[in-house]
């Protein structure tokens, strides 16, 4: 359980996440996942990092339960764990392509949005559903795989998109069948790693340099609102109502669990 790097291939460096029962990171667990990330992409060896998950889903976002149980300073820890992953994966010195399988909610938009490509399973699905955990933020990151519009409207009502629907937006690379994913994921990853080494890492940071939207400072102004929302109360009367049956009667299967 945790945070592990392997490399199955020359030049490549999976880093993948493993939290039972849903992969949602506790507030150590996002700071693993950073230095994990920006260790293989440090290692003069890479020229490209795969992040990938086990278990039932790519990511479910931050321990709700751990919030609950410990409050403000969980809160707090979560806010900077979550900026530090995402930076890392954007910052990451070597393109990082996404893995995606099951459900990618929450901090795993800001995984996937912050990522270089994606290649999903045809389960995946992808969603914000910050406004029923009593928080906000990664409006930055869902507004990188899709139009603005139906960004707005998907953080509006906490739905997901599929993989094939990001597909359609040019956001997702390549959907495959489960069994598949890892294949797929690697004959991308490879073609990038056989690359120049020197040349890869200045094209990430040219690429980086003409975005147009500076993530980390974006995401950060997000976040100032999650905090403003708790100091109110409503963050927490919001959160206190997770993984009870939603509006339409259906119990958050994934909530209960962590998100």
């Amino acid at each position: 359980m945790g945070v592990s790097t392997s490399s199955p291939e020359k030049g490549i460096s999976v880093v993948t996440v493993d939290f039972p029962p849903v992969n949602a990171l506790p507030v150590s667990g996002w700071s693993e996942l950073a230095d994990a990330v920006r260790a293989a992409g440090r290692d003069a060896g890479n020229r490209c990092v795969v992040l990938a998950a086990e278990g039932r889903g790519f990511n479910a976002g931050v321990d709700i339960k751990e919030i609950q149980a410990e409050g403000d300073s969980a809160l707090l820890g979560a806010n900077r764990g979550c900026a530090e992953a995402f930076a890392a994966v954007y910052e990451c010195e070597v393109p990082v392509v996404a893995e995606v399988h099951g459900f990618c909610l929450g901090g795993g938009i800001g995984l996937v949005g912050n990522a270089d490509a994606i290649v999903a399973s045809d389960d995946a699905t992808f969603g914000l559903p910050e406004l029923d955990r009593g928080a906000l933020g990664a409006a930055t990151h869902l507004s990188r795989l899709v139009p603005q519009h139906l960004m707005r409207a998907l953080y509006y009502t906490s739905r997901t998109a599929t993989a094939a629907e990001l597909h359609g937006h040019g956001s997702v690379w390549r959907v495959v069948a489960r069994d598949r994913l890892r294949p797929a994921v690697l004959e991308l990853a490879r073609e990038i790693a056989g690359k120049d080494g020197r040349l890869i890492r200045l094209a990430k940071a040219a690429i980086n340099g003409i975005d147009p939207v500076d993530v980390r400072r974006s995401y950060r102004f997000e976040q100032g609102f999650t905090f403003e929302a708790a100091l109110g109360g409503t963050g927490e009367r919001v959160r206190n109502t997770f993984g009870a049956r939603d509006a339409r009667g259906v119990r958050d299967t994934v909530g209960k669990e962590g998100g």
